[in-house]
Parts: structure tokens; C-alpha cells; sequence
């Protein structure tokens, strides 16, 4: 398991900004937090070293980019064994119509996001990555009607402490 990282009140008010939005000038963030510009680069060098910061993304809309059908995919294998569970992992890493993935407990064992663009492509998808995966017992399909918040942790200030 990763040390967490100690942050104080800068820090964590910085990573609420950045996770709204990323392209803020340093000037903004160094106003809005009440440091030196030159320190807030350095807080923000250091929370990237750590990993704190994973990744600078864009959230793109699937809807203008022909992926406008969102699918969440509950997979349960046949076995819930080390390397069934690691190679499944591995091969749906491999597949651009899966955008997150996590490995769950209960009943199912994966939760898959899917994007596509019709049924069709949703057909062709599940055949190619689920049908043909001798490890998958079954999964359960549940269609978007529609995004109400995309990106929950942005929204939500990070706690102190």
C-alpha cells in the first residue's frame, strides 16, 4: 500500500483548483490561494513528482467525438482466481471502447465504462472483448440515459487533515 501524502491547506485547496481545471495560470492559482506564483509551481512540481497528480487530462464530449453511448458493464468470471482476474485486466486494457474499468467485489467481479457509437458497434465490441474471453461467465449491460456529473471528485473540496 502507497504512504499518503502529508498535504496541508495549500496544498489541498491547489489540487480542488487544478481538478476543475488544469489550464489555470499560475497567477490565478497563486491569487486564489494566497502564495508567490513561484511557490505554487513549486508545490504543484512536487505534487506531480508524487503522484499526487497522476495525470493533466481533458474530458471530451463523447457525443461530438461519435462515441455518444455510454455503457456501464458488469462482468463476473468464471473463476475469481489471481491470474484469471490478471489476464481479463490485461486484455481489457487493450480495447479503446473501454474507458475506465475497475476491478469490484459482490456479485460481479468488473465494472466496465463502454463508449460506442450505435448498438451496433456495441454488438461487435461485446462479441470480440466478452464473448471470446473463455474466463467471462456472464455480464449485464446498463445504458446511460444521461450524464448528470461527470466528474464527481472535481466537484467535491479534497478534506483537511
Amino acid at each position: 500500500m502507497r504512504k499518503m501524502i502529508d498535504l496541508d491547506r495549500f496544498d489541498r485547496r491547489l489540487l480542488d483548483l487544478v481538478r476543475r481545471d488544469n489550464l489555470q495560470p499560475a497567477r490565478v492559482l497563486a491569487d486564489t490561494v494566497g502564495l508567490s506564483i513561484s511557490a505554487v509551481l513549486r508545490r504543484l512540481r512536487r505534487l506531480r513528482e508524487e503522484k499526487v497528480i497522476v495525470a493533466d487530462i481533458a474530458l471530451v464530449d463523447p457525443a461530438l467525438t461519435g462515441s455518444a453511448l455510454t455503457m456501464h458493464v458488469l462482468v463476473r468470471m468464471e473463476q475469481a482466481g489471481a491470474q484469471t482476474m490478471d489476464n481479463f485486466a490485461r486484455e481489457i486494457a487493450r480495447h479503446p471502447e473501454i474507458t475506465a474499468a475497475w476491478d469490484v467485489t459482490g456479485d460481479d467481479d468488473f465494472l466496465l465504462k463502454v463508449q460506442v457509437g450505435s448498438m451496433e458497434e456495441y454488438d461487435v465490441f461485446t462479441r470480440r472483448a466478452l464473448g471470446e474471453d473463455k474466463g467471462v461467465h456472464s455480464f449485464k449491460t446498463l445504458i446511460t440515459i444521461r450524464h448528470i456529473v461527470e466528474n464527481e471528485a472535481a466537484r467535491r473540496p479534497l478534506r483537511d487533515g
